[in-house]
Order: structure tokens, then C-alpha cells, then sequence
């Protein structure tokens, strides 16, 4: 038998209303149209359902309601021994209308499985965004944080230091006075710098003989005034019975005229100690300790 012939036959065995309505839908096959039909008479029982259930709710709040007006008319009339009766009758009343209530309870969302809302009300909505073989939920997003790329303050006291009367090192770095070639000059030990510096001031009034820096550097200040440092110098200090040379960049300074930094504490393994200032070294199994000057010291200095 063709497949016409086949679908022709069903349709004239269907329910009239079920026809009616699949003849306005379109179908490939025989298959289809089967799965038409179904969906349909699904529909139609839906309706039905639906509309006994108003008619249903309808007739209870109708009876409900005649019967809260004779209720009130009892009230009014009987004596009020017989008001404690009615209010147990009226608590058995009031259990009917929880009945529209328990029917949302056996709505079942389908995106969150909770009941009592449908999907288009749920509470808990859910953003996924698929890239390739990746995926991120708004559920499990986690917040990134970043260091701030803004400009980076310092302060630093350039230039004057206000006199102190009290001898705390607490302000300090570490100052103090060295001899190089029977002159005395001010010296400063700070870890802060990578490299052991000497003042053009120093080098120029002293004649000292410089050499070429083997690898020259560009030379960064706080007021962004740039300069290269291109020269090297080999420095002969001596701080009380401490005897020492060092090499150092010469660069245009005017803090000190000799500036230890990284490399003369790492080669002499110095100790700082930060209470008192004081540094302490062994050199040819002999302790050294040096003492910074006073504040007071440091400001005439």
C-alpha cells in the first residue's frame, strides 16, 4: 500500500477535532504526522484540564462564599455561647483555600529543578558563554585582581635636614667621615645602592686618575635630569685604623663625596645593626666597628 493511500486512511480514523487542526500543520511523512497528532491531543487534553480546574476553583469560592454570609448572619443572630462552635466550623472552612496555593508547588522549573516558579521566573539565572572548548559561567566566575600601574611616589629628604637635639639613629642612614689623601671627607654606607659611587667634586679637586667605566650607564634622578656614567675611579680611604681602597662610578653628587653601597658590604660581609647604626666587619681576622655620626654631626656636615 502507498504511503498516501496510508496517511489518508489514518486521518479519516481521527478524532474531528484532532483533524482539524493537524490539516493547518505541515508533515513530511507518515511519521510526522503521527508525532502531529500526539502533540495535538496533548494539547486538547491540556485545555480541558485546565478548564475544569477553573470551573472547579470557581465553584468552591462561590460555596465559599455563601457560606462566609451565612456565617456572618449567625453570628448576629445566635447568643455567643455558640460563638466558640462556629469558629471551629470556620477553621475546617479555611483549609479548602490552601488548595490554589499547593498547585504551584508541583510547578517544576526546569532550568534550576526548584519548584513553585516556572522557568522564565526563576531566581536563579545562569550566564554561559561557549568558546571553542571552553566554557565560563557566571556562577563560577572568580575576580582578578591586578598591582596598579600608576605612578610611583617617594619621598626623601633632598637638600636640608632640620637639627635634632636628641642622638636617636632612628632617621639616619648610616654617615661618617674617612680620610683620602689627608683630606676629610664625608661617607655614606647605604644597601640601597648597587653600586660604590665617588663625586665628580671629589675626583676633580683631588686629581685622582680615572678610568673608562666598562660598561657605561645612563644615570636616572628624582627630577628626571639624566646623566651617563662613563668614568671609574680607585679610591684610598681610611676611617681611623681601617684601611681600605675601593672602586666606585664618579657621578655628579652632592650627599657625600663617597657613597659604599651593594658591592663593598658584600664583599666585606658586613653587619648593620639597625638600633644603634653601627656596622661591623672582620678584615685579616681582625673585627672592625665603625660608628655613624651624631645627627647633629650629620647637619654641620
Amino acid at each position: 500500500e502507498e504511503e498516501a493511500t496510508t496517511v489518508a486512511r489514518f486521518m479519516s480514523g481521527l478524532n474531528l477535532e484532532i483533524r482539524d487542526q493537524v490539516e493547518l500543520l505541515p508533515y513530511r511523512d507518515l511519521n510526522d504526522l503521527v508525532q502531529l497528532c500526539v502533540r495535538v491531543e496533548q494539547q486538547i487534553l491540556r485545555k480541558s484540564s485546565s478548564k475544569r480546574e477553573s470551573s472547579h476553583s470557581r465553584s468552591l469560592k462561590k460555596d465559599y462564599m455563601e457560606e462566609e454570609k451565612s456565617f456572618e448572619k449567625k453570628i448576629i443572630s445566635e447568643p455567643s455561647k455558640e460563638l466558640a462552635k462556629n469558629k471551629d466550623k470556620n477553621k475546617d472552612k479555611d483549609i479548602i483555600t490552601p488548595l490554589s496555593s499547593t498547585k504551584t508547588t508541583d510547578i517544576k522549573c526546569f532550568k534550576c529543578l526548584g519548584r513553585g516558579h516556572v522557568a522564565s521566573q526563576c531566581p536563579t539565572k545562569k550566564v554561559v558563554i561557549l568558546r571553542g572548548h571552553d566554557t565560563y559561567s557566571s556562577q563560577e566566575e572568580t575576580t582578578t585582581t591586578y598591582s596598579s600601574e600608576r605612578e610611583l611616589l617617594m619621598l626623601r629628604r633632598i637638600l636640608h635636614n632640620q637639627p635634632s637635639g636628641t642622638l636617636s639613629q632612628r632617621e639616619n642612614i648610616f654617615h661618617t667621615r674617612c680620610n683620602v689623601l689627608n683630606n676629610v671627607c664625608s661617607l655614606i654606607v647605604d644597601s640601597g645602592s648597587w653600586c660604590n659611587c665617588c663625586s665628580t667634586r671629589l675626583v676633580n679637586k683631588l686629581s685622582l686618575i680615572t678610568m673608562s667605566h666598562p660598561q657605561p650607564y645612563h644615570l636616572q634622578w628624582l627630577n628626571k635630569d639624566g646623566d651617563i656614567v662613563i668614568n671609574q675611579v680607585k679610591v684610598n680611604f681610611s676611617i681611623g685604623k681601617y684601611e681600605d681602597q675601593a672602586l666606585c662610578d664618579i657621578v655628579p653628587m652632592e650627599a657625600c663625596h663617597i657613597l659604599l653601597g651593594r658591592p663593598w658590604q658584600f664583599k666585606k660581609k658586613t653587619i648593620h645593626n639597625g638600633f644603634t647604626n653601627e656596622i661591623t666587619f672582620t678584615r685579616k681576622e681582625k673585627k672592625f666597628v665603625i660608628y655613624p655620626l651624631s645627627p647633629q654631626q650629620v647637619v654641620e656636615d
